[in-house]
């Protein structure tokens, strides 16, 4: 199985569902396999469930990267025993920690789990607690990333339902899905600053705290929660640094450049891997290539993947929290490997594995001359993919020399070797 990094032994439900998401699923299906199934425990009568712990608000990303996984393998027993795993972790979120007056879910940030990350009103323990929990009231929050995780949980489960032939439960999933996706929109959005909010500190409150947060911000665009113009919007108000976008902008008041919260304005690979995947999805191909290019210098320059680096000097930093300096932050982080590994494959070549086949949506940025990815295992076919021209359209995609439909998918059906051009150019 993948390790969380070289600090972290042990598999975690998150990292583990992230690293198969951005990129194990395509490169290992076998190690993605098993890395899926290592952080899924029997329960009680024998049923499947993520493993519970006491960061329920990340559990059910496992169901996002399980349907991922399903889409570029094809593996149906894997699918059987994912869906069932999913309807059971689904349950008990829906139980535990959805507020049904707020229509939404509680709990911090998808990403966020150190108290760093959250404004000063909710560090009330920072000095004795790290843990996000340690300080009051951070249960009952209501975070973007959470809940747009939670949305697209439910139009994966949706989709597995589907493809099992059970048309019935399939609904019963997109009908969570459609009504969590409106009242994202409707709690979320926030009309004065043309851009999601970061969190809600309780059900009541009229408009969320004004905090960009990277990780939501990338999500209701992956996701599709936010529409075309909405995303426009984010694209063009979303605060980046100098050396990426940083977890949760600006900083807190306790934090400073100088002194950047381990989770509040500082650059974490994996959400730059996340954000440049959005701002490939947008056709914003200049953003795209910063981000990208960022990580590659900063990676480059470390020689590895730290998880954290500094927002403005790219160096490896781990960032303050409960009143401390935390070092060099972690060495060989598999998550923000994956997470460069994702810019490539979904952001670069566009690689959108759909029950059809596998799409196309490259962008290749002004400069970049063309790209070439060779080997990319799909199903029982293997390609090599020339990218030319420059911009995020489609001009003409050939398969071996054949122009192909409009769909831009390959099939899976295909089988062997086979050569895929793809010429782009400005929208």
């Amino acid at each position: 199985m993948l390790r969380a990094g070289g600090g972290y032994p042990t598999a975690w439900s998150r990292d583990s569902a992230v690293n198969t998401w951005n990129a194990a699923s395509l490169i290992a299906p076998d190690l993605a396999r098993n890395t899926l199934w290592a952080v899924v425990n029997p329960t009680n009568d024998g049923s499947l469930i993520v493993q519970q712990d006491n960061q329920w608000w990340d559990h059910v990303i496992w169901i996002v990267s399980a349907w991922n996984h399903y889409l570029l393998t094809g593996d149906k027993e894997f699918l059987y025993q994912a869906y069932k795993t999913s309807v059971n972790t689904l349950k008990v979120r829906k139980t535990e920690s959805f507020d049904e007056n707020a229509g939404l879910y509680t709990g911090p940030s998808f990403f966020n789990d150190g108290i760093a990350g959250y404004p000063d009103s909710l560090a009330d323990n920072e000095q004795g607690d790290s843990f996000v929990l340690g300080s009051s009231g951070t249960d009952k929050i209501m975070t973007l990333s959470t809940n747009a995780v939670h949305y697209e949980a439910y139009r994966s489960a949706a989709k597995m339902a589907g493809t099992l032939n059970n048309t019935e439960a399939a609904k019963g999933f997109d009908a969570e899905a459609d009504a969590l996706k409106i009242t994202i929109n409707k709690k979320f959005w926030r009309p004065d600053a043309n851009i999601y909010g970061y969190l809600l500190l309780d059900a009541t409150k009229d408009a969320p705290e004004t905090y960009h947060e990277g990780t939501g911000l990338s999500f209701a665009i992956l996701f599709g929660i936010a529409d075309k113009d909405r995303t426009g919007s984010i694209v063009a108000n979303t605060h980046v640094e100098p050396w990426g976008i940083t977890d949760v902008y600006p900083p807190f008041e306790r934090y400073s450049d100088q002194e950047p919260g381990r989770h509040n304005n500082i650059v974490w690979p994996i959400v730059q891997g996340f954000w440049a995947n959005a701002m490939a999805k947008a056709g914003a191909t200049a953003p795209f290539a910063t981000e990208m290019t960022n990580l590659a210098k900063m990676a480059t320059a470390s020689k590895q993947f730290y998880e954290i680096y500094n927002a403005q000097t790219g160096e490896p930093d781990g960032g303050w929290q409960s009143g401390r300096h935390w070092g060099k932050s972690e060495p060989h982080q598999t998550w923000s490997a994956t997470a460069y590994l994702r810019m490539v494959y979904s952001g670069l070549f566009g690689l959108q594995p759909e029950t059809s086949g596998l799409a196309f949506q490259p962008v290749l940025p002004k400069g970049w001359e063309g790209a070439t990815l060779e080997g990319v295992k799909y199903r029982g076919s293997v390609l090599t993919i020339n990218l030319k021209g420059e911009g995020s359209r489609i001009e003409s995609m050939k398969v071996d020399g054949c122009k192909t439909a409009n769909d831009y998918v390959i099939g899976p059906e295909l089988k062997g070797y086979h050569q895929v051009e793809i010429i782009l150019k400005n929208p």
